[in-house]
């Protein structure tokens, strides 16, 4: 009898250990955007635990982190930014970064050449442009259509193939990397629908509308992207229609997050 008090109250602390440690580290996900996309190769480095990691071609990444450790994120054409891990962020399902461009200032600039003066309105009759040659203004064909992402591309090469028996779509298909391109090129899509929605609304209308904290924007929105109905009415291109769209849904949500 005594044994056996003695096995369970050792469960019972092994299960409180652990649930603690699910409130104060994560295997953090998240994504790093920037005004102009080139978001690859960023580098996410926590400083509280030197471990460090990179993100993909689309900015996704994925760090261990617990409650006050600093995140960096640094690349070339970003300025550096730092993040401290609070409760709020752990409990996020993806942490959204942005990074701000890091540009080089001049302070002067002499215009010599071609007799300018440094004013456009007065220069824009002297310099002399050829015009602007694209696949467009060619006509060509296929010229509006949009290039393939490195996903597809790659989803591309893993399901295609030569020969009697074709052993790259098979080979790719046992190992995983068929469904992992797939599932990659969904959520691709999925977080590119919802920052153009985004980009529709001012931050503020979130807040004083919706009374969604401004940290909780993006977790509003991906509490609609799971609603099989977000896809549907984010094509419809109408942004009253979209906009009722979370403002039903954000009802909820704040009900789930007692922020009422």
């Amino acid at each position: 009898m005594k044994r056996s008090k003695l096995l369970l109250l050792a469960f019972l602390l092994i299960s409180a250990s652990l649930g603690a440690q699910s409130l104060f580290s994560k295997k953090l996900e998240g994504r790093v955007y920037s005004k102009d996309g080139d978001v690859a190769a960023t580098t996410v480095q926590n400083i509280s635990t030197n471990r460090a990691t990179i993100t993909d071609i689309d900015g996704f990444f994925q760090i261990a982190a617990n409650l006050n450790d600093t995140l960096v994120f640094s690349a070339v054409q970003f300025k550096k930014k730092e993040i401290v891990i609070s409760r709020e962020i752990l409990q996020q399902r993806i942490l959204n970064v942005t990074m701000e461009d890091a540009l080089t200032k001049l302070d002067e600039v002499v215009v010599t050449p071609y007799n300018l003066t440094g004013d456009i309105t007065k220069d824009i009759d002297i310099i002399k442009t050829d015009a602007v040659v694209t696949s467009s203004t060619l006509g060509l064909p296929n010229a509006y259509v949009l290039p393939i992402t490195q996903a597809e591309r790659q989803l591309f090469e893993a399901t295609s193939g030569s020969g009697l028996i074709p052993l790259n779509p098979i080979l790719n298909g046992i190992s995983g990397r068929t469904k992992m391109l797939k599932k990659r090129i969904a959520r691709n899509k999925l977080y590119s629908r919802t920052e153009r929605v985004k980009e529709f609304y001012a931050d503020s209308l979130f807040r004083t509308d919706l009374k969604i904290p401004e940290e909780k924007i993006d977790d509003l929105l991906y509490f609609c992207e799971v609603d099989s109905d977000f896809q549907t009415v984010v094509d419809t291109h109408d942004r009253l229609k979209i906009w009722e769209f979370i403002r039903k849904k954000s009802i909820i949500y704040r009900e789930n997050n007692d922020f009422d």
